[in-house]
C-alpha cells in the first residue's frame, strides 16, 4: 500500500503541471434577459506566453436563436515576468425568442489543441400578457399631432415678411444695373453775396465791438484794412491782401473819384502808423476812418444788374457709374438672389413638416 500510495504521488506531481498550463473560463454578465436586452459572455484563457492561442469565431449566432451583436478586440495581460499571458475577450449577445438557451462549452486552440471552457445557460422571457382579462388592450394609437406653438413659426414668419421688401430691392438692382443710368446728385450752393456787401456785414460788425474804446487801436486798424484789402482784392481783381499800402494806391489810381481815393490813403497811412510805429489816434479820428471806410466801398461798389437771374442754390451733378459701383451691384444682385431662393425652400420645407 506504501508503495502503491508512492507511486500515485509522483504520477500526479507529473500530470498536474501539464494540465495547469491552460486554462479556459467562460461567464455571463446575466443569466436571464428580456427579449432584446443584451447580455456579455467574457472568455478568459490562461496559457504559457509562448503559445499560440486561436479564440472561436461567432459570425452571426451562437446557438440558434442567441445572436452574436459584437465582438470586442482581445485584451491580453502578461505573468509571472512574462512567461504567462491571459487573453480576455467579450462577446455581446441578444436574443428575439424567449426561452431557455443551453450554451455550449467555447472551444480554443492551443498549439492545435483543443480547449474547452465550462457551458452557460440563458434565459430570455418576454414581457407578460393577461390573458384572462382581454378588454384591456388596447390598439396602436394614430399619429398625435404636436400643439400650435408660435414659436416653432418665428422663423417662416420672418422670412415672409423679409422676402417681399427683399424681391423689390432685387428688381430695383437689376433695373438699375440694366439701364446704366448714370448717379445723379443734388448739390446746395450758398449764393456768393457781392464783394461790398461782405465789406459792408465787416465793417459793421467791427463797428460794433468797438474795440478802439478799450485801448485796442492796433487790433481795430488791423481788421478795419483786412476788411479794405480784401474787398478792393475781390472788386478790382489784384492781390491786394499781399501788397503794401504804396502799391495798392498806384493800383487804384485808377479810380475817378479823387477824394474816395484820397481818403482812403489817409486811412491806410494812419493804420500803419497804429500797427507799426504805436501810434494812437483820436476817438474821433477812428470813427472817421470807419466812416472814409464806408464811403470808399459805396463809391467804388460794381453797381448790382436789376436784370441778372439769381445764382442758382442748387446744383445737379451727373456722374457716370465706374466699374467698382457695377460689381457692387452684381454682387447685391446675387446675394439677394441666394436669399429669396433659400427662403423659399426653408419656408416650404417648414410649411410641410409643420402642416404633412
Amino acid at each position: 500500500m506504501k508503495r502503491l500510495l508512492v507511486l500515485l504521488t509522483y504520477m500526479m506531481g507529473c500530470l498536474l503541471p501539464t494540465i495547469a498550463q491552460v486554462s479556459v473560463e467562460a461567464s455571463i454578465d446575466s443569466l436571464e434577459l428580456m427579449i432584446g436586452e443584451q447580455a456579455h459572455i467574457s472568455l478568459q484563457v490562461s496559457l504559457d506566453a509562448d503559445k499560440r492561442l486561436i479564440l472561436p469565431a461567432y459570425p452571426d449566432t451562437l446557438v440558434r436563436g442567441v445572436e452574436v451583436l459584437d465582438v470586442a478586440k482581445p485584451d491580453t495581460q502578461y505573468l509571472n515576468d512574462n512567461k504567462r499571458m491571459l487573453v480576455k475577450e467579450v462577446y455581446t449577445i441578444t436574443s428575439f425568442d424567449s426561452a431557455l438557451y443551453y450554451l455550449p462549452p467555447m472551444e480554443v486552440k492551443v498549439e492545435d489543441e483543443v480547449y474547452k471552457s465550462n457551458p452557460l445557460a440563458l434565459k430570455v422571457f418576454s414581457m407578460p400578457v393577461d390573458t384572462l382579462h382581454p378588454d384591456q388592450f388596447f390598439g396602436p394609437k394614430d399619429v398625435m399631432k404636436p400643439p400650435f406653438v408660435w414659436a416653432d413659426w418665428y422663423g417662416v414668419i420672418a422670412c415672409a415678411i423679409l422676402w417681399i421688401p427683399a424681391l423689390f430691392l432685387l428688381l430695383y438692382l437689376i433695373k438699375r444695373i440694366r439701364d446704366n443710368q448714370p448717379i445723379i446728385r443734388k448739390v446746395k450752393v450758398e449764393p456768393q453775396l457781392p464783394p461790398h456787401q461782405l465789406a459792408m456785414q465787416e465793417i459793421e460788425r467791427i463797428k460794433n465791438e468797438k474795440v478802439w474804446q478799450h485801448g485796442l487801436s492796433k487790433e481795430y486798424y488791423t481788421q478795419l484794412t483786412d476788411t479794405l484789402r480784401s474787398y478792393i482784392e475781390k472788386r478790382f481783381g489784384f492781390k491786394a491782401l499781399e501788397m503794401t499800402t504804396d502799391e495798392i494806391i498806384d493800383k487804384l489810381e485808377r479810380v475817378d473819384d479823387a477824394d474816395a481815393l484820397r481818403e482812403l490813403k489817409d486811412l491806410l497811412k494812419t493804420a500803419d502808423l497804429v500797427k507799426f510805429a504805436k501810434f494812437i489816434p483820436m476817438m474821433n479820428e477812428n470813427d472817421a476812418n470807419l466812416l472814409n471806410a464806408v464811403k470808399f466801398i459805396n463809391d467804388t461798389k460794381e453797381e448790382e444788374d436789376p436784370n441778372a437771374k439769381p445764382s442758382p442754390t442748387e446744383i445737379t451733378i451727373i456722374e457716370k457709374r465706374p466699374l467698382r459701383t457695377k460689381v457692387l451691384l452684381g454682387i447685391g444682385i446675387a446675394a439677394i438672389s441666394i436669399y429669396l431662393i433659400g427662403a423659399l425652400v426653408y419656408i416650404g420645407m417648414e410649411l410641410y413638416n409643420n402642416l404633412a
